[in-house]
């Protein structure tokens, strides 16, 4: 994900306390402008900074985190007063009068920064983090008050300095680099971001560079980098396979968008959990790069950014449209690579995911932020994905792709929203999109369709098949794709409707026997509960959930009460046997072997899926059949492997069932899905066409 989408929504009311209403809203290349020198000590968490301001107006507000102390302040070589302007959080806000709207504000400041939170797990790591540092690694995320924003948008140079056996990097242009030439010298760099940038990063660490330039038709080489550590490093082929596959992936959307926007690409190892990407670079957890799956999914995902969310910049007051955009050209499209069969698994996984919602969960598309939660990702990933495509669909790929290139002509390093995206796709294609694009963004949840009738009929032309569709209220306006099934063929075909109960016609190549409405999962829509066997994000998002202890051992039950508190995003409640079905929301029964055993069959429910048993160190299931009562099983063979889950267990929300291992999941699955035809009657013989 793009690291300010996860940030900027958290930091909007203090942007709206420490900078004037205007620059909210700036305009797409900015007068403001920030130039540093710091020297950053990991070891003794040390910062010492220089910020030269030019801010673009008079009366000046910024923020700084509560470690850092202002020193001096100064105008030309003249000191002056910079007055508290209000605290939230740790961030204390200042404000300054400058004597003109051109002038350049100096400000020294230096402070002990926090320590690395090496603790934080994946959905910590999403919230607002402070500037940390530790030799194993430093963060100073650009929310974090670290500098003095001079506003929303603005261009920056930064020169830092850290000690020899650290590396450090900001996002944009290299310009200079010094190794150190000897024991306790420096190592110096500095950068430049020329193009309207909304924040800085600022990453340290232990790590060992390697470089490779990629050639390019019509501009500078890029710089490829990775920043890994020396564990890293040592992993024979690891570097050069980030290298190959980063230029291939910067090959691919280049053909796809345009021209690749910036002077490089690095992929930077984090001690933390983290998946963000800036421009020119992705800061990933250092034991995530180990993975081989990661080249193949995250990393092309946070290429793309370049393009979508730091190529050209979300209006968030209007909706994150560059996540729902990013995850259908890098991951669904990755998964449309592989082949259909993976792809409608994907769509399926993002329908479960959405159904699996409660009700007050579900927000529009309109008011997703950031991911912040499994129900924020349901929507402002799977949704808007699909979102898109159901727009390629409804276009054709040949429009569908010159909208997209337009809207990155149109908006390269510029705000945009949903509306700017639909505006492109109307040029490219020449329709009207306004009321696809406002049922999908303005409505918070989605049409549930049944066809409730189907018949043939033989026609003076042919035979034709008369369909009556019925759809949830208020009714979307859909293209509803069904599939006509003949005995030993089938062909699918897609049929408009707007209403509550349509009927629709159609002329056919002979007596249908049955139709299937959406087989292949193309339309954003409430499942069937017949379709809907339960996943883990039913209780992963859960706003009431309930937590079944079955084992008795202290150890045990201290491992099951931390694994519960970190499955579900809302606080569970323990609960005796006896109450477990005395309530409709999910609960999770956690134990060791034989009392889940025994606690099934005292509850008079289902017995270890069959396919499970004998398996690994630990089980997780869903029990499915149970809709009135959600309820899902966690059972182990002792407390240190349900200890194991703590990590990887949240990952899991779009599976029914998974075996571990320790803390690999060995094998994991989705209970089948029930395809529902309808059979088609045959009405008598109809005169005329």
């Amino acid at each position: 994900m793009s690291r300010w989408q996860a940030l900027r929504s958290l930091l909007l009311p203090l942007l709206a306390l420490t900078m004037p209403a205007w620059a909210l809203a700036a305009p797409p290349v900015p007068a403001a402008h920030l130039a540093l020198e710091l020297t950053l000590d990991p070891g003794t968490r040390q910062l010492a900074v220089v910020a030269s301001v030019s801010p673009g107006e008079r009366n000046f507000r910024f923020a700084l985190h509560e470690s850092l102390h202002i020193e001096t302040a100064s105008v030309d070589g003249q000191a002056i007063v910079l007055r508290p302007a209000g605290q939230q959080g740790n961030l204390r806000a200042w404000q300054a009068r400058l004597p003109t709207a051109d002038a350049t504000l100096r400000i020294e400041y230096q402070g002990t920064l926090p320590a690395l939170a090496g603790h934080l797990d994946h959905r910590q790591v999403l919230g607002r983090l402070p500037p940390m540092a530790a030799v194993e690694g430093s963060f100073l995320p650009a929310g974090s008050g670290w500098y003095p924003q001079p506003a929303a948008l603005f261009t920056y140079r930064v020169r830092l300095s850290v000690p020899g056996e650290q590396r450090a990097l900001v996002a944009g242009r290299l310009l200079e680099e010094e190794s150190p030439a000897a024991a306790g010298d420096h190592y110096r760099a500095s950068f430049e971001f020329v193009h309207p940038a909304d924040g800085i990063d600022l990453m340290a660490g232990p790590w060992i560079v390697r470089e490779r330039m990629m050639p390019t038709s019509d501009a500078a080489p890029l710089r490829l980098r990775t920043y890994f550590t020396r564990e890293l490093d040592e992993i024979a082929g690891l570097a050069d396979a980030y290298l190959e596959d980063t230029g291939a992936y910067i090959k691919r959307y280049g053909r796809e968008i345009g021209a690749y926007p910036f002077s490089g690409f690095s992929v930077v190892a984090s001690p933390l959990p983290t998946g963000f990407g800036m421009p020119t670079l992705t800061y990933l957890g250092a034991e995530v790069l180990k993975l081989p799956f990661i080249r193949a999914t995250s990393l092309g995902h946070e290429i793309l950014h370049n393009w979508w969310g730091n190529g050209v910049y979300v209006d968030y007051a209007t909706g994150n449209w560059a996540e729902g955009l990013t995850t259908f050209m890098a991951d669904y499209a990755y998964k449309e690579n592989e082949s259909a069969d993976a792809a409608r698994a994907m769509r399926l996984g993002w329908l479960r995911d959405f159904a699996a919602l409660p009700a007050a969960s579900r927000q529009t598309l309109a008011s997703f932020r950031s991911r912040t939660h499994g129900a924020a990702a349901a929507v402002g990933y799977g949704k808007a994905a699909m979102l898109f495509v159901m727009l390629r669909d409804l276009l054709g790929e040949q429009q569908f792709r010159a909208g997209l290139q337009l809207f990155w002509q149109q908006q390269r390093f510029r705000i945009a929203a949903w509306d700017d995206l639909r505006q492109a796709f109307e040029q490219a294609s020449g329709q009207s999109l306004t009321i696809f694009f406002r049922q999908w963004l303005e409505r918070d949840g989605a049409p549930k369709l049944q066809i409730q009738s189907a018949s043939t009929s033989t026609l003076a032309s042919g035979t034709g098949l008369t369909i009556e569709v019925t759809q949830s209220a208020p009714a979307y306006a859909l293209r509803l794709p069904i599939e006509v099934n003949y005995g030993q063929r089938s062909e699918n075909r897609a049929v408009d409707i707007d209403g509550l109960q349509q009927k629709v016609a159609l002329a056919v190549d002979g007596p249908a026997q049955s139709v299937v409405l959406d087989p292949q999962l193309r339309l954003w829509r409430l499942l069937d509960a017949a379709q809907l066997p339960p996943i883990l994000r039913q209780w992963i998002v859960a706003r009431g959930p309930r937590l079944l202890q079955v084992s008795n051992p202290p150890e045990v039950r201290e491992a099951a009460a931390a694994l519960g508190a970190r499955v579900f995003e809302a606080a569970p409640r323990e609960i005796p046997p006896g109450d477990l079905r005395k309530t409709t929301t999910p609960a999770l029964m956690i134990g060791l072997h034989a009392d889940v055993d025994a606690a099934l069959t005292a509850t008079g429910l289902p017995p270890r899926p069959q396919q499970l048993e004998q398996q690994g160190s630990a089980q997780v299931w869903t029990i499915a059949g149970q809709a009135e009562v959600p309820i899902a099983v966690v059972s182990a063979r002792d407390a240190g492997s349900l200890r194991a889950l703590l990590r990887p267990l949240p990952h899991y929300g779009s599976q029914s069932w998974l075996v571990f291992e320790g803390s690999r999941a060995r094998a994991r699955g989705v209970w089948p899905i029930i395809e529902q035809p309808v059979p088609a009657s045959t009405a008598g013989r109809k005169a005329g066409d």
